[in-house]
C-alpha cells in the first residue's frame, strides 16, 4: 500500500510540479524522489521534523486536489492504456505491415518528450 501511494504520488509531483512552490518542491523532492527521511530534511532545512511532515502531507494534498480537478494523470493513464490496446491489436493482425507498426510505436510517449 504505501508503495502505491509513493508511485501516486511521484506520478501526481511529475505532472503538477510546476504548480508548486518552491518549498514544496524542495520537500516533495527530498521526500519521495531522493528519499530523504523526515529527519534528513529537518536538519537540510533547519526546521523541526513536525514542520517537515505538515510541509509534505499539506503538499500532497494539493497534489491530489489539482488532480481531482485537472485529471492530467488519469487521462495520461487512459491514453496508455489505449495505446497499448492499439499496439497489441497491431502486433497481432498487422505484424507484417511495417509502416502501420511504425506509425504505432511512433505515437508511444518517451520520458524525454
Amino acid at each position: 500500500m504505501e508503495l502505491e501511494k509513493n508511485n501516486y504520488i511521484n506520478s501526481l509531483f511529475e505532472f503538477y510540479q510546476p504548480l508548486l512552490t518552491n518549498k514544496q518542491v524542495n520537500y516533495l523532492e527530498r521526500y519521495y524522489v531522493d528519499d530523504y527521511s523526515l529527519g534528513e530534511i529537518a536538519e537540510e532545512y533547519d526546521i523541526s521534523r513536525q514542520a517537515v511532515y505538515d510541509n509534505v502531507r499539506r503538499s500532497e494534498k494539493i497534489l491530489q486536489q489539482y488532480e481531482e480537478k485537472l485529471g492530467l494523470f488519469h487521462s495520461f493513464q487512459q491514453r496508455n492504456q489505449k495505446l497499448d490496446a492499439i499496439q497489441q491489436y497491431v502486433k497481432e493482425n498487422y505484424a507484417d505491415d511495417q509502416t502501420l507498426n511504425h506509425l504505432v510505436d511512433s505515437l508511444e510517449i518517451t520520458e524525454e518528450e
